[in-house]
């Protein structure tokens, strides 16, 4: 059984979305940039094991163009210069924070949002629609690499425009005591890193 299989079985889409709204706060408020990159390799792996695809190279790619772009404002101590460039401390301490926090929030999406996930109500149908069409974007990355990113993009953007990926997955499923499980575990080593800066 493919580990995806064994992911959509086991959890369903109420249960992965709730535990990612839990989970996204203990990122987006963590003040240490040395744990939220563990908590970004810690999604990371969550989403290998869910069995989604990600694509590395545009992983390092958003995570170096983010830090790169912080590097034009210089603050903090001079660690090296090229040229008349300055690689300061504080703008590459600042790129780096800002990076692993959106990369982070990606790799929780691929993990906590699937396409059949349903939210009661005018603004919860249109939330979740709006996150089927991120996750469909998401699942669809491994079309982009370095040999073909704008043919990869087009073909991403054609694929929107036809609406071939609005429809929800035809996946119905409970979530299992053992999922539960999992998810509560999930949830309390994302929050870790608080206890430890206490």
């Amino acid at each position: 059984m493919k580990r995806r299989d064994v992911y959509n079985d086991i959890f369903s889409a109420r249960a992965l979305f709730i535990a990612g709204l839990v989970i996204m706060p203990s990122l987006l408020f963590n003040p240490s940039t040395e744990y939220r990159c563990i908590q970004f390799l810690f999604f990371l792996l969550l989403a290998w094991l869910s069995g989604k695809n990600v694509n590395f190279f545009f992983t390092i790619l958003i995570i170096a163009f983010i830090t790169a772009f912080n590097l034009i404002v210089p603050h903090g101590r001079i660690l090296f210069s090229v040229g008349a460039f300055k690689i300061t401390s504080g703008a590459l301490a600042a790129g780096i924070h800002r990076a692993v926090t959106l990369e982070g929030l990606i790799m929780l999406s691929k993990v906590t949002v699937r396409q059949d996930v349903k939210i009661p109500g005018a603004f919860g149908e249109l939330l979740g629609e709006s996150l089927r069409i991120f996750s469909a974007m998401m699942s669809r990355k491994y079309r982009i690499t370095r040999k073909n990113f704008i043919a990869g993009f087009d073909a991403l953007l054609l694929d929107l425009s036809n609406g071939e990926i609005l429809q929800p997955a035809a996946v119905k499923s409970q979530t299992k005591p053992a999922g539960f499980l999992i998810l509560m575990l999930v949830v309390a080593l994302s929050w870790l890193p608080w206890f430890i800066l206490l």
